[in-house]
């Protein structure tokens, strides 16, 4: 097993090279200056030539290159060119409530989906199984804005059940997210289920199930025990590969419910074209999906014996 996941980040070193070339040339190569961005249109090409040389981008590209993958080990990606501070301060900064809003809505959904799933399978083709099915169908097909304004204006501004907007630290944020945790498993649980549900049918319906009944073995035993633990390779993969994105939070979450998490500062980056910031959170966003697949290639040969550490 060491021997397996210390090739496996071998094999990771080249992939996370290749992601931060082409990082590096869309910021570097493709997209217009930073410095014409900063000075806008009325900028000369003197103080344009000035500002590249106090950003130090006036260097070769390959020097460039080399201090950005210094940047990415060191997680030092200097400084925002809004507010001045160090990206790195800012992105941990807007790390927690970013994942006090995203972690416990992911979890509470995935884990709603998959009993939904394995409901709608072990009642296949019932009224319980078609109702759910529809009632999914419905929730995906209603956008998450509507979602978003529809929770706002009846739960928090009409009943004042919860607040419409805020955010404090600690434990007191729970009462403010607790309204976006509602909306996020809203807009999430209808696809988890559906997805569930076929994974749960092909396994309900394979011969080791009618075994375990054959041999008297409790439905629930059966299901949570047997069912489940053979569909833990599709739950995996959709799991582990969706973790990455949790860091950001989610945008239109952050920005109605006035969540100050990196889903704002995206924005906020984009719409005030802070180059470093997009760059920075463009980069770790890739490191953590290329961390995702590291585990979840892991994950697998511990679920499932017969994956063969190659």
């Amino acid at each position: 097993m060491i021997g397996y996941i210390v090739r496996r980040l071998l094999y990771t070193i080249p992939l996370v090279l290749g992601v931060a070339l082409i990082i590096f040339i869309i910021f570097h190569v493709v997209t217009p200056s930073p410095a014409y961005m900063l000075l806008g249109r009325s900028a000369t090409a003197e103080d344009i030539a000035l500002m590249e040389r106090q950003l130090g981008l006036h260097r070769p590209l390959p020097v460039q290159f080399v201090d950005f993958l210094r940047q990415i080990v060191t997680f030092d990606y200097g400084y925002s060119f809004q507010t001045h501070e160090p990206i790195g301060e800012i992105i941990k900064r807007g790390l927690i409530p970013s994942l006090f809003l995203t972690v416990p809505a992911f979890f509470g959904g995935t884990l709603l989906g998959i009993l939904l799933g394995i409901v709608c399978a072990f009642f296949h083709n019932s009224i319980v199984d078609k109702g759910i099915v529809a009632l999914s169908v419905m929730g995906m097909s209603i956008s998450s804005l509507a979602l978003i304004l529809i929770g706002q204006y009846f739960l928090a501004f009409h009943w004042n059940i919860f607040p419409i907007s805020g955010y404090e630290p600690g434990f007191s944020a729970v009462r403010y997210l607790l309204l976006p945790w509602l909306i996020w498993i809203s807009m999430a649980v209808g696809s988890d289920v559906r997805f569930y549900r076929t994974v749960m049918m092909n396994e309900i319906r394979q011969d080791y199930v009618r075994t375990a009944y054959a041999k008297g073995l409790p439905t629930r035993l059966v299901l949570f025990r047997h069912v489940l633990a053979n569909a833990l390779i599709p739950i995996i993969t959709r799991v582990v590969i969706a973790l990455p994105f949790l860091y950001t939070g989610s945008l239109l979450l952050e920005n109605f419910f006035a969540i100050p998490g990196l889903g704002n500062l995206q924005v906020g980056a984009i719409l005030h074209n802070d180059w470093p910031v997009i760059k920075a959170v463009t980069m770790v966003g890739a490191l953590l999906y290329i961390g995702a697949n590291l585990a979840s290639d892991i994950l697998y040969a511990f679920v499932d014996p017969r994956v063969q550490l190659k």
